[in-house]
């Protein structure tokens, strides 16, 4: 791999995929449809000579078209609201494989666990998926358009990431409470601080993607994106507290608060249906990556961390 173009280069998982392979010495094409943002990566990462982004939308197959024609393998990193998965999700996945397959070219899709639902097991990529909400038979939908027979010439997998956090990440449950623990400003978190779950670190993410990637018999398959292990909320915050001295109050959201919450936010309205994964359960396996492509990179949480609060700190 030479060359390769993000989709959604400016989200958390986009931004540490840019890193990765300009670290590696690929040539990356950064895409997205916000210039300042674009602009700001290329800041983010010192103008360096092997980035450069293109303008266009992740909707329209013929601005990927155009984008990726000088690229190696397609990084597909976008993602849609949740209030808006239903109506959207199919119709990115379209657009994605559509250009895909104009151009002949591989593709990696980044995803989650939702298609598993609530199940208390540790799987592998075989593990039967068995969703019971909207959103999870809807990821459901979109592998089988993924993987579809229809596509001649594109190759494509998927990667499913656990819950992550990291400097770049922006949208997930421990946003909020990190940022509010940076910013020594009383802060929430979503779900039971008690229960143990799993978290991925988004460098090491990266990391595994990109090993991935690189390799020809990967496509064509599921691959689980481990974490470094099982943590509870009150052991991050801790760590958290460790790092930035921060003492201000941390509330747990339970279901019930977030469900009212939602009356108000159609955000919080959806976070309720997935409020399942705050309880433990499904865990990924990874030892299909470790026998096919090697180590497991695992920051530890401490590091984790701190780098992560370290970044946020320094925006606050």
């Amino acid at each position: 791999m030479d060359t390769a173009i993000v989709l959604g280069a400016t989200g958390g998982t986009g931004q540490v995929i840019v890193s990765e392979l300009l670290n590696r010495g690929i040539e990356v094409i950064a895409f997205g449809r916000s210039q300042s943002k674009l602009e700001a990566l290329m800041v983010e990462n010192e103008y360096n000579s092997r980035l450069t982004y293109k303008l266009g939308d992740i909707f329209d197959e013929q601005t990927i078209v155009e984008a990726a024609k000088e690229a190696d393998l397609i990084f597909q990193c976008a993602n849609v609201k949740y209030q808006e998965m239903k109506d959207k999700l199919l119709l990115l996945g379209e657009s994605v494989m559509r250009a895909a397959e104009t151009l002949g070219k591989k593709i990696v899709i980044v995803d989650g666990i939702y298609v598993y639902g609530y199940q208390v097991a540790k799987g592998d990529e075989n593990h039967p998926k068995q969703p019971h909400t909207k959103k999870g038979k809807i990821r459901v939908e979109f592998e089988q358009l993924i993987f579809s027979s229809k596509w001649k010439r594109a190759k494509a997998l998927i990667v499913r990431l656990p819950d992550y956090y990291g400097p770049t990440s922006q949208n997930s449950y421990l946003q909020t409470t990190l940022e509010g623990i940076a910013a020594n400003k009383t802060s929430f978190f979503i779900g039971n601080l008690r229960t143990p779950r799993e978290y991925v670190y988004l460098p090491d993410a990266a990391k595994m993607i990109v090993n991935i990637a690189e390799k020809d018999d990967s496509y064509g398959e599921n691959w689980n994106i481990p974490g470094a292990g099982l943590i509870s909320g009150e052991e991050i915050i801790k760590i958290a507290r460790q790092v930035t001295g921060s003492r201000k109050p941390i509330f747990p959201l339970t279901k019930s608060v977030i469900r009212f919450i939602g009356l108000f936010d159609v955000f919080m309205r959806e976070i309720v249906e997935i409020m399942y994964l705050t309880k433990g359960g499904f865990i990924l396996n990874g030892e299909k990556y470790e026998k096919r492509i090697g180590p497991i990179p695992k920051t530890s949480f401490k590091k984790g961390f701190k780098e992560t609060l370290t970044r946020l700190s320094s925006r606050a």
